[in-house]
């Protein structure tokens, strides 16, 4: 990968990923449907193809392929440790966020009771709403709902600190909108929980791709994302601060090993996938190399946020500049991810995502499981069309897509 100042990173980074060279209609195909899966670079590819050809095994045996797999876990649990700032007996790997988060929300509800509130957020994807919503119904417990300012797209965090009281025992936080791009400090409601006796849980799938997780620096008692969103496999993992992973009562099988992060591990884990995180993790690394993989880390978002806010900037203001279409969220001046949400007058969103996929642009459509969100919105069934600026976007194909748009909007 190229040095921080090398004005062909772009083309570089791009030369990575195979499914960039697809055509659609004859199309060159521009994908801005990474806020729901990003691309892969071949890197991780080889990965996790090289572990099924030649290492692929189980557990903690005694013949050689097995003690590789362990090698490789345990070389992934590093490597993600890194990328969350943590410690690799503070990193679990699981299907998906969601999973995990039911999984833990089934562990923590074990102890608590009747009266026993959460807090969770209107911005929220249902994914760190829903695994609250069970538990609560399960256990008789209050769920608190902070709304958000339908006019900006942003969280009031005053709101979200007040709703936490002496009964409080989690509070539930997205970091990023899957659906607008808003970016949250969601410090402060980690903080406020603490001083308060409360858990914290910060939701990070979005935020992730475009903000280097520092789960030190946020203060939060737990953290989920998923690699598929920052150019990994289709896996997920879990921070938990290690004394939690040690004490919660979590389902688990008798035999299965009970120390962190293992414990929370249920059954078999994905192997391939595990090993396609950490090279999804050193991909990002060699954005910016440096002789330590977290400042390598750090280096490389910070390149990679400047090149988004540019590549926002455009698409921002490319289409506020068509008629018909109407934009959702908080504006460049706000914190945010290259993430928008927007509608055009008169054309379904579905309609809007089928023509633009005829030229070859590559947009998701819908509520993305962020339902609260669209419907506060009052948009319906349809929704919202979704454009997420990744890596590997260019300047050449947000152009392309406010051409497109202003085609139908026009």
């Amino acid at each position: 990968m190229p040095n921080d100042h090398d004005p062909s990173l772009p083309d570089r980074i791009r030369a990575q990923f195979p499914a960039l060279a697809r055509l659609h209609r004859g199309h060159p195909v521009a994908y801005f449907d990474g806020p729901g899966g990003t691309q892969v670079p071949t890197a991780v590819i080889a990965a996790m193809g090289d572990y099924l050809a030649h290492h692929n095994a189980n557990t903690h045996w005694n013949y050689p392929t097995s003690a590789e797999t362990d090698e490789l876990l345990a070389a992934a649990r590093q490597a993600v440790a890194d990328f969350l700032n943590a410690s690799p007996t503070e990193v679990v790997f699981g299907n998906n966020m969601t999973t995990i988060t039911y999984h833990l929300a089934r562990g923590l509800g074990r102890g608590w009771g009747p009266g026993d509130r959460l807090v969770v957020t209107e911005l929220d994807h249902h994914g760190n709403v829903g695994p609250w919503e069970a538990i609560a119904k399960d256990r008789g417990l209050v769920l608190d709902r902070v709304p958000f300012r339908v006019k900006d797209g942003t969280l009031d965090l005053d709101r979200v600190v007040g709703a936490i009281g002496s009964r409080t025992r989690l509070v539930a936080v997205g970091w990023a909108s899957n659906a607008l791009g808003t970016i949250t400090d969601v410090g402060v409601a980690c903080r406020a929980a603490a001083e308060r006796g409360a858990l914290s849980f910060v939701d990070a799938v979005h935020s992730a791709p475009h903000l280097l997780p520092d789960v030190a620096a946020i203060g939060c008692d737990f953290l989920a994302c998923s690699p598929y969103k920052f150019y990994g496999p289709h896996t997920g993992v879990l921070f938990g601060r290690e004394s939690l992973l040690r004490s919660v009562d979590i389902p688990r099988l008798d035999p299965a090993p009970n120390d962190p992060p293992d414990r929370l591990e249920t059954g078999t884990q994905n192997h391939e996938g595990i090993v396609g995180i950490a090279a999804a993790v050193d991909f990002l690394a060699g954005v910016a190399p440096r002789a330590n993989r977290r400042d390598a880390l750090v280096a490389g978002y910070g390149l990679l946020h400047q090149r988004s806010q540019t590549l926002f900037d455009q698409l921002w203001t490319g289409l506020g500049g068509i008629a018909r279409v109407r934009r959702f969220g908080p504006g460049p001046d706000h914190p945010r991810t290259p993430t928008i949400g927007f509608t055009v007058e008169g054309v379904p969103s579905s309609e809007v995502a089928r023509r633009l996929a005829d030229r070859g642009i590559f947009v998701s459509h819908g509520d993305f499981y962020a339902a609260t969100v669209v419907e506060r919105l009052g948009l319906g069934a349809e929704g919202l069309v979704r454009a997420g600026c990744a890596c590997y976007t260019t300047e050449g194909e947000v152009g392309r897509l406010v051409e497109e748009v202003g085609r139908l909007g026009s």
